[in-house]
Protein backbone atom coordinates (compact mmCIF):
# COMPACT_ATOMS: atom_id res chain seq x y z
CA UNK A 1 0.00 0.00 0.00
CA UNK A 2 2.75 2.24 0.55
CA UNK A 3 4.62 1.46 -2.42
CA UNK A 4 1.40 2.09 -4.39
CA UNK A 5 1.17 5.41 -2.64
CA UNK A 6 4.59 6.56 -3.39
CA UNK A 7 4.30 5.56 -6.87
CA UNK A 8 1.17 7.51 -7.09
CA UNK A 9 3.08 10.84 -5.67
CA UNK A 10 6.06 10.80 -8.06
CA UNK A 11 3.39 10.21 -10.73
CA UNK A 12 1.64 13.28 -9.98
CA UNK A 13 5.07 15.43 -9.23
CA UNK A 14 6.09 14.24 -12.77
CA UNK A 15 2.50 15.95 -14.00
CA UNK A 16 2.83 18.85 -12.09
CA UNK A 17 5.04 20.76 -14.78
CA UNK A 18 2.66 20.13 -17.29
CA UNK A 19 -0.79 20.75 -15.62
CA UNK A 20 0.73 23.78 -14.23
CA UNK A 21 2.14 25.37 -17.40
CA UNK A 22 -1.32 24.53 -18.83
CA UNK A 23 -3.34 26.25 -15.97
CA UNK A 24 -1.10 29.07 -15.82
CA UNK A 25 -0.51 30.25 -19.44
CA UNK A 26 -0.31 33.13 -20.52
CA UNK A 27 1.34 34.71 -17.89
CA UNK A 28 2.44 37.34 -20.29
CA UNK A 29 1.40 39.09 -23.73
CA UNK A 30 1.16 36.98 -26.64
CA UNK A 31 2.58 37.81 -30.04
CA UNK A 32 0.00 36.96 -33.01
CA UNK A 33 2.25 36.95 -36.09
CA UNK A 34 -0.30 37.69 -39.32
CA UNK A 35 1.13 37.16 -42.86
CA UNK A 36 -0.45 39.40 -44.49
CA UNK A 37 -0.68 43.44 -44.80
CA UNK A 38 -3.38 45.14 -42.52
CA UNK A 39 -6.60 45.88 -43.85
CA UNK A 40 -6.75 42.38 -45.70
CA UNK A 41 -9.21 39.40 -44.05
CA UNK A 42 -6.54 37.53 -42.91
CA UNK A 43 -5.79 40.88 -40.61
CA UNK A 44 -9.27 41.83 -39.79
CA UNK A 45 -10.06 38.07 -38.77
CA UNK A 46 -6.83 37.99 -36.77
CA UNK A 47 -7.58 41.09 -35.04
CA UNK A 48 -10.75 40.11 -34.13
CA UNK A 49 -9.68 36.63 -32.91
CA UNK A 50 -6.68 38.58 -30.69
CA UNK A 51 -8.92 41.20 -28.97
CA UNK A 52 -11.50 38.55 -27.38
CA UNK A 53 -8.14 35.89 -26.80
CA UNK A 54 -6.87 38.90 -25.00
CA UNK A 55 -10.47 38.99 -22.86
CA UNK A 56 -10.44 35.37 -22.12
CA UNK A 57 -6.22 35.59 -21.05
CA UNK A 58 -6.29 38.51 -19.35
CA UNK A 59 -3.17 39.43 -21.60
CA UNK A 60 -2.38 41.67 -24.21
CA UNK A 61 -2.40 40.08 -27.73
CA UNK A 62 -0.38 41.96 -30.00
CA UNK A 63 -0.96 41.79 -33.94
CA UNK A 64 2.31 42.33 -35.84
CA UNK A 65 1.65 41.69 -39.60
CA UNK A 66 5.10 40.43 -40.99
CA UNK A 67 4.04 40.37 -44.86
CA UNK A 68 5.84 38.98 -48.06
CA UNK A 69 6.89 35.75 -50.04
CA UNK A 70 3.16 34.63 -49.79
CA UNK A 71 3.08 34.25 -45.72
CA UNK A 72 7.22 32.59 -45.66
CA UNK A 73 8.81 36.08 -44.29
CA UNK A 74 5.94 36.47 -41.93
CA UNK A 75 6.72 32.11 -41.16
CA UNK A 76 10.40 32.93 -40.80
CA UNK A 77 9.70 35.16 -38.55
CA UNK A 78 7.84 32.72 -36.14
CA UNK A 79 10.11 30.05 -36.46
CA UNK A 80 13.04 32.08 -35.06
CA UNK A 81 10.92 33.08 -31.55
CA UNK A 82 10.95 30.50 -28.94
CA UNK A 83 8.50 27.40 -28.99
CA UNK A 84 6.50 28.21 -25.99
CA UNK A 85 3.13 29.01 -27.33
CA UNK A 86 4.12 33.09 -26.57
CA UNK A 87 4.32 33.61 -30.46
CA UNK A 88 1.89 32.10 -32.99
CA UNK A 89 1.49 32.77 -36.41
CA UNK A 90 -1.73 33.61 -38.61
CA UNK A 91 -1.55 31.96 -41.68
CA UNK A 92 -3.75 31.42 -44.68
CA UNK A 93 -4.20 29.45 -47.85
CA UNK A 94 -0.43 29.64 -48.76
CA UNK A 95 0.58 27.71 -45.80
CA UNK A 96 -0.58 24.75 -47.89
CA UNK A 97 0.01 25.75 -51.75
CA UNK A 98 3.58 27.13 -50.73
CA UNK A 99 4.97 23.53 -50.54
CA UNK A 100 2.85 22.30 -52.77
CA UNK A 101 4.01 24.83 -56.02
CA UNK A 102 7.38 25.08 -54.94
CA UNK A 103 10.08 23.16 -55.38
CA UNK A 104 12.29 24.90 -52.66
CA UNK A 105 11.21 25.96 -49.30
CA UNK A 106 13.36 27.56 -46.30
CA UNK A 107 11.39 24.82 -44.27
CA UNK A 108 9.42 22.19 -44.22
CA UNK A 109 6.07 23.11 -43.47
CA UNK A 110 4.20 20.12 -41.94
CA UNK A 111 7.43 19.50 -39.86
CA UNK A 112 8.47 23.05 -38.67
CA UNK A 113 4.98 24.07 -37.81
CA UNK A 114 2.65 22.89 -35.02
CA UNK A 115 -1.27 23.25 -36.09
CA UNK A 116 -3.03 25.03 -33.37
CA UNK A 117 -7.00 25.29 -34.67
CA UNK A 118 -8.30 26.30 -38.10
CA UNK A 119 -10.09 29.51 -37.55
CA UNK A 120 -12.57 30.35 -40.72
CA UNK A 121 -12.99 28.94 -44.52
CA UNK A 122 -13.95 31.65 -47.07
CA UNK A 123 -15.10 30.14 -50.00
CA UNK A 124 -14.14 31.99 -53.52
CA UNK A 125 -16.47 32.91 -55.74
CA UNK A 126 -17.30 33.20 -59.20
CA UNK A 127 -17.71 36.64 -60.16
CA UNK A 128 -18.23 38.79 -63.48
CA UNK A 129 -18.35 41.78 -64.90
CA UNK A 130 -21.98 42.86 -65.24
CA UNK A 131 -22.04 43.11 -68.61
CA UNK A 132 -20.30 39.99 -69.41
CA UNK A 133 -23.04 37.98 -71.11
CA UNK A 134 -22.91 34.12 -69.19
CA UNK A 135 -25.41 34.00 -66.18
CA UNK A 136 -24.27 30.67 -64.80
CA UNK A 137 -21.37 28.19 -64.85
CA UNK A 138 -22.62 26.54 -67.49
CA UNK A 139 -23.43 29.07 -69.85
CA UNK A 140 -19.59 30.01 -68.85
CA UNK A 141 -18.53 26.84 -69.78
CA UNK A 142 -20.26 27.48 -73.49
CA UNK A 143 -18.86 30.79 -74.28
CA UNK A 144 -15.37 29.42 -73.91
CA UNK A 145 -16.34 26.67 -76.36
CA UNK A 146 -17.70 28.89 -78.69
CA UNK A 147 -15.15 31.56 -78.23
CA UNK A 148 -11.61 29.42 -77.94
CA UNK A 149 -8.92 31.05 -76.88
CA UNK A 150 -10.65 34.34 -76.66
CA UNK A 151 -11.88 34.52 -72.45
CA UNK A 152 -9.08 35.83 -70.06
CA UNK A 153 -9.79 35.82 -66.13
CA UNK A 154 -7.91 37.57 -63.39
CA UNK A 155 -6.26 37.15 -60.88
CA UNK A 156 -3.84 38.51 -57.93
CA UNK A 157 -0.85 35.83 -59.21
CA UNK A 158 0.84 32.79 -59.99
CA UNK A 159 -0.32 30.12 -58.16
CA UNK A 160 -2.63 32.28 -56.01
CA UNK A 161 -5.66 30.96 -54.82
CA UNK A 162 -8.08 32.74 -57.30
CA UNK A 163 -5.90 31.45 -60.24
CA UNK A 164 -5.80 28.00 -58.32
CA UNK A 165 -9.56 27.83 -58.17
CA UNK A 166 -10.13 28.95 -61.88
CA UNK A 167 -7.49 26.39 -62.98
CA UNK A 168 -9.64 23.79 -61.24
CA UNK A 169 -13.05 24.72 -62.63
CA UNK A 170 -11.20 24.32 -66.35
CA UNK A 171 -10.08 21.03 -65.33
CA UNK A 172 -13.40 19.84 -63.70
CA UNK A 173 -15.54 21.33 -66.97
CA UNK A 174 -12.56 21.70 -69.64
CA UNK A 175 -13.54 25.67 -69.53
CA UNK A 176 -10.23 27.02 -72.33
CA UNK A 177 -9.76 30.44 -70.55
CA UNK A 178 -6.19 32.62 -70.70
CA UNK A 179 -4.91 33.52 -67.38
CA UNK A 180 -4.22 37.30 -66.62
CA UNK A 181 -1.81 37.70 -63.25
CA UNK A 182 -2.14 40.86 -60.97
CA UNK A 183 0.32 42.12 -58.42
CA UNK A 184 -3.23 41.76 -56.11
CA UNK A 185 -6.99 41.23 -56.04
CA UNK A 186 -7.68 44.14 -55.58
CA UNK A 187 -6.24 45.42 -58.92
CA UNK A 188 -7.39 41.92 -60.62
CA UNK A 189 -10.77 43.15 -58.60
CA UNK A 190 -10.60 46.86 -60.36
CA UNK A 191 -10.06 45.62 -63.77
CA UNK A 192 -12.82 43.20 -63.85
CA UNK A 193 -15.23 45.70 -62.81
CA UNK A 194 -13.82 48.25 -65.40
CA UNK A 195 -14.69 45.11 -67.92
CA UNK A 196 -10.98 44.83 -69.46
CA UNK A 197 -11.12 41.35 -67.77
CA UNK A 198 -14.23 39.75 -67.53
CA UNK A 199 -14.00 36.57 -65.41
CA UNK A 200 -12.34 36.99 -61.65
CA UNK A 201 -12.82 33.71 -58.96
CA UNK A 202 -12.59 35.79 -55.82
CA UNK A 203 -12.53 35.88 -51.83
CA UNK A 204 -16.01 36.04 -51.36
CA UNK A 205 -14.93 38.44 -48.00
CA UNK A 206 -13.01 41.13 -50.83
CA UNK A 207 -15.47 41.05 -53.45
CA UNK A 208 -19.17 41.22 -50.94
CA UNK A 209 -19.24 44.70 -51.32
CA UNK A 210 -19.09 45.05 -54.79
CA UNK A 211 -21.65 41.94 -55.37
CA UNK A 212 -23.98 44.02 -53.38
CA UNK A 213 -23.48 47.08 -55.42
CA UNK A 214 -23.67 45.65 -58.01
CA UNK A 215 -20.44 46.32 -59.76
CA UNK A 216 -19.86 42.36 -59.70
CA UNK A 217 -22.25 39.40 -60.45
CA UNK A 218 -21.69 36.55 -59.14
CA UNK A 219 -22.65 32.88 -60.79
CA UNK A 220 -21.80 30.70 -58.42
CA UNK A 221 -19.81 30.08 -54.92
CA UNK A 222 -16.97 27.59 -54.43
CA UNK A 223 -18.15 26.00 -51.38
CA UNK A 224 -20.19 22.85 -50.10
CA UNK A 225 -23.00 24.85 -49.13
CA UNK A 226 -24.49 28.15 -49.67
CA UNK A 227 -23.46 31.36 -48.42
CA UNK A 228 -25.45 32.90 -45.44
CA UNK A 229 -24.39 36.28 -47.09
CA UNK A 230 -25.19 35.16 -50.95
CA UNK A 231 -27.85 33.26 -50.39
CA UNK A 232 -29.47 33.68 -53.75
CA UNK A 233 -26.24 32.24 -55.22
CA UNK A 234 -26.01 28.51 -56.39
CA UNK A 235 -23.11 26.67 -55.28
CA UNK A 236 -21.00 25.10 -58.07
CA UNK A 237 -22.54 21.39 -57.26
CA UNK A 238 -26.07 22.82 -57.12
CA UNK A 239 -25.33 24.34 -60.91
CA UNK A 240 -24.52 21.02 -61.74
CA UNK A 241 -20.13 21.62 -61.84
CA UNK A 242 -19.20 19.14 -59.14
CA UNK A 243 -15.61 18.99 -57.53
CA UNK A 244 -15.32 22.84 -57.28
CA UNK A 245 -14.88 23.51 -53.85
CA UNK A 246 -12.50 26.17 -53.30
CA UNK A 247 -11.65 28.34 -49.83
CA UNK A 248 -9.57 30.75 -48.64
CA UNK A 249 -8.71 29.79 -45.12
CA UNK A 250 -7.38 31.28 -42.37
CA UNK A 251 -5.03 28.44 -39.66
CA UNK A 252 -3.53 29.11 -36.00
CA UNK A 253 0.06 27.63 -35.78
CA UNK A 254 2.90 27.43 -33.62
CA UNK A 255 6.41 26.51 -33.89
CA UNK A 256 7.05 22.86 -33.73
CA UNK A 257 8.05 22.00 -30.00
CA UNK A 258 6.13 24.48 -28.87
CA UNK A 259 4.46 21.66 -25.54
CA UNK A 260 1.22 20.00 -25.99
CA UNK A 261 -0.36 21.35 -23.17
CA UNK A 262 -0.14 25.00 -24.34
CA UNK A 263 -1.11 23.79 -27.78
CA UNK A 264 -4.14 22.36 -26.49
CA UNK A 265 -5.29 25.11 -24.24
CA UNK A 266 -4.37 27.78 -26.68
CA UNK A 267 -6.74 25.79 -29.39
CA UNK A 268 -9.65 25.15 -26.67
CA UNK A 269 -9.41 28.96 -26.04
CA UNK A 270 -9.16 29.59 -29.58
CA UNK A 271 -12.82 27.40 -30.01
CA UNK A 272 -14.11 29.65 -27.27
CA UNK A 273 -13.15 32.88 -28.93
CA UNK A 274 -14.65 31.64 -32.18
CA UNK A 275 -17.92 30.78 -30.40
CA UNK A 276 -18.65 33.89 -28.90
CA UNK A 277 -22.01 35.33 -30.61
CA UNK A 278 -20.11 38.88 -31.08
CA UNK A 279 -17.22 37.05 -32.64
CA UNK A 280 -18.77 34.60 -34.72
CA UNK A 281 -21.04 37.55 -36.27
CA UNK A 282 -18.40 39.72 -37.14
CA UNK A 283 -16.40 37.37 -39.27
CA UNK A 284 -19.41 35.69 -40.62
CA UNK A 285 -20.32 39.35 -41.86
CA UNK A 286 -17.31 38.82 -44.03
CA UNK A 287 -19.15 35.98 -45.57
CA UNK A 288 -16.33 33.27 -43.50
CA UNK A 289 -17.47 29.84 -41.91
CA UNK A 290 -16.36 29.77 -38.39
CA UNK A 291 -14.50 26.76 -37.58
CA UNK A 292 -12.53 26.45 -34.44
CA UNK A 293 -11.22 23.35 -35.03
CA UNK A 294 -8.79 20.98 -32.58
CA UNK A 295 -5.02 20.87 -33.59
CA UNK A 296 -5.74 17.00 -35.21
CA UNK A 297 -8.61 18.56 -37.65
CA UNK A 298 -6.08 21.44 -38.77
CA UNK A 299 -3.33 18.96 -39.31
CA UNK A 300 -5.52 16.78 -41.84
CA UNK A 301 -7.31 19.96 -43.58
CA UNK A 302 -3.81 20.96 -44.42
CA UNK A 303 -2.41 18.22 -45.47
CA UNK A 304 -5.81 17.39 -48.01
CA UNK A 305 -5.14 21.11 -48.96
CA UNK A 306 -0.98 20.19 -50.17
CA UNK A 307 -2.45 16.70 -51.73
CA UNK A 308 -5.18 18.85 -53.38
CA UNK A 309 -2.95 21.79 -55.01
CA UNK A 310 0.32 19.42 -55.53
CA UNK A 311 -1.81 17.30 -57.76
CA UNK A 312 -3.62 20.37 -59.59
CA UNK A 313 -0.04 21.62 -60.08
CA UNK A 314 1.62 19.14 -61.59
CA UNK A 315 -1.63 19.01 -64.16
CA UNK A 316 -1.91 22.53 -64.79
CA UNK A 317 1.86 23.57 -65.18
CA UNK A 318 1.74 25.87 -61.84
CA UNK A 319 5.20 26.66 -60.27
CA UNK A 320 6.13 29.05 -57.95
CA UNK A 321 9.30 28.33 -58.62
Amino acid sequence: MQRRSIALAIAALALAPGVQAQSTFPSKPVRLVVTYPPGGTVDVAARILGTKLSQIWGQPVVIENRAGGGGIIGAQAVLTSPADGYTLMVDASNHAQNPALKKRMPFDTLQAFAPVSLLVKVPSVLVVNPAFPAQSPKELIAYTQANPGKLDFASSGNGSAQHLAAELFALKTGAKMTHVAYRGGGPAMVDVMAGNVPVFFASLASSLPFIQSGKLRPLAVAGQKRSPVLPDTATFTEAGVAGVDVYEWNGLFAPAGTPAAAVEKISKDVAAALNDREVKAKLMSLGAEVIGSSPKELDQFRRAEITQWTALGKRANISLD
